[in-house]
């Protein structure tokens, strides 16, 4: 789709695939507002027209043509309502021999429709939570089912103290959208249930929409439980191997030193929990670990830090929270043996 607002409006949300090719910049648009409350719709269209004209005009024609060209079949255009601005880059690019079909009713249309789906749609699915300890391996176990929906990786992050990722969450708008998209196409599909896995209220600084998690907090759980040993390498692999990576990939000389700031930031945000001498002996537990790759180019002393972590965070605090939900678990067992769980539910639906 080709959203036609402004930038500074696109930023504020917008919907997955959608394109800003706007009518008039942010500038043009301020300038038009003001002129509109000042003397009027007629004298704000015609500084519209003179802003947007000669090679200016023709330029955002020309990038308007070039999308058109790749979804003359499945495209749209859409403004903040479905009005002027639309209309008349309609009529613009109808002027250029080309005819594109437009959103009736606009950003703001297409906003209320989602809202309404998610509410309806968090209603009437049937949902089962992955639940278990941290290092179990959930997010993993997701991906690999048809019928799930990973919260975490539509918020950028991993849902833990330690989830942060390096690129920015997407708005609170745009997660929203893309969740109710994702929770549309999981109806279409005709699935029996779906999967999510057991978060909080907000994963990293997103929200999950309430009506959703309170159903959530009212659907069945299905625990995967594995040995601390598993635990600690499948963190070992989520927070050190590939997040190095990743660090790597995004600061060169200086990702040791980011990474480093990046572990010492996360502990910092639990430092309530874990007491002054816990942060105190988790933060030599990162040096210690961070000096060691430095000289010798080996990570694994990082598994010292993910042990004291597991050990002093997150076990003591998810399993008081389970024991407040302990009536809603329906199945544990490893991650095969809720593999064969989840397969035994399609069959018997």
């Amino acid at each position: 789709m080709i959203d036609l607002r402004a930038p500074c409006e696109f930023e504020q949300g917008a919907f997955p695939h959608s394109i800003n090719l706007p009518l008039m910049n942010d500038d043009e648009r301020e300038q038009v507002g003001i002129c509109y409350k000042q003397k009027g719709q007629l004298s704000a269209i015609e500084l519209g027209h003179q802003l947007v004209d000669g090679k200016i005009k023709q330029a955002r024609i020309n990038d308007w043509k070039a999308f058109t060209k790749s979804h003359l079949n499945d495209g749209f255009m859409y403004c903040f309502r479905g009005g002027l601005r639309s209309r008349t880059s309609q009529e613009w690019l109808a002027d250029a021999g080309y005819q594109f079909p437009l959103v009736e009713g606009g950003y703001k249309a297409m906003r209320r429709f989602l809202i309404a789906e998610s509410v309806r749609l968090a209603g009437c699915i049937d949902i089962h939570i992955i639940a278990g300890l941290t290092g179990t391996g959930k997010t993993d176990f997701l991906l690999k089912q048809v019928n799930a929906i990973d919260l975490e990786a539509l918020a950028n992050h991993r849902g833990s103290s330690f989830g942060k990722r390096i690129s920015p969450q997407p708005n609170q708008v745009n997660f929203e959208n893309s969740l109710a998209i994702h929770l549309i196409k999981h109806e279409n599909d005709k699935k029996t249930f779906l999967l999510l896995e057991d978060e909080g209220r907000l994963i990293g600084s997103r929200s999950i929409p309430l009506v959703l998690k309170n159903k959530m907090d009212q659907s069945p759980l299905i625990m995967i439980e594995e040995s601390f040993e598993f635990r600690v390498e499948q963190i070992f692999k989520d927070y050190v191997t590939e997040m190095v990576v990743e660090f790597e990939q995004n600061f060169n000389r200086t990702a040791l030193e980011a990474y480093r700031d990046f572990l010492v930031s996360a502990t910092q945000k639990i430092k309530k929990r874990l007491g002054g001498v816990g942060l105190v002996e988790m933060l030599e537990l990162i040096n210690k670990a961070i000096a060691y790759q430095q000289i010798n180019g080996d990570c694994s002393k990082h598994r010292d830090w993910i042990v004291y972590l597991l050990k002093k965070y997150y076990d003591p605090m998810y399993t008081y929270q389970m024991s407040q939900k302990q009536h809603r678990i329906k199945f544990r067992g490893t991650t095969d043996e809720v593999e064969d769980y989840i397969h035994s539910l399609h069959v018997d639906t």
